[in-house]
């Protein structure tokens, strides 16, 4: 069974193919279970994987291995880190956040923020760049 050329190097399948459907259902422990499985973490200590992404929508889940995290960054969209697992202390903008499981931190485009996982754990984090363009006052 040959490889198709955009496979080639690759972890997993090529983004144009893995978003390509009008519906994607996600088993979140399956793809947990299938980050932790791979053979290294990342240079901080974390494993990621793009779980959508359609124009500026994505939707990320990462798996961190106790004391690794993200060097401060910034999103041109909001974002919303919801941890599903373990505790992680976000900073934003100066202000620590400590999360635990259930927990979400909702953060406005442009905040400067870094993640520190305290212990081992997931976060899904979704970034919407499309409505960051035109927010909507009040509820809605």
């Amino acid at each position: 069974m040959s490889v198709p050329e955009s496979q080639e190097g690759r972890l997993r399948q090529h983004p144009r193919e893995r978003f390509a459907a009008p519906q994607l259902q996600v088993d979140l422990e399956t793809v947990i279970a299938k980050l932790r499985s791979e053979p290294h973490a990342g240079e901080r200590g974390h494993r990621q994987e793009t779980l959508y992404r359609r124009g500026g929508y994505t939707i990320a889940l990462f798996a961190f291995d106790r004391f690794a995290g993200l060097s401060e960054h910034k999103a041109n969209g909001i974002v919303n880190i919801h941890v599903l697992r373990g505790c992680m202390k976000i900073t934003a903008a100066g202000q620590v956040h400590e999360l635990r499981a259930g927990q979400m931190l909702i953060l406005a485009p442009g905040v400067a923020h870094a993640v520190a996982a305290e212990e081992e754990g997931e976060m899904l984090v979704t970034v919407d760049q499309e409505r960051s363009a035109n927010p909507r006052e009040g509820p809605g």
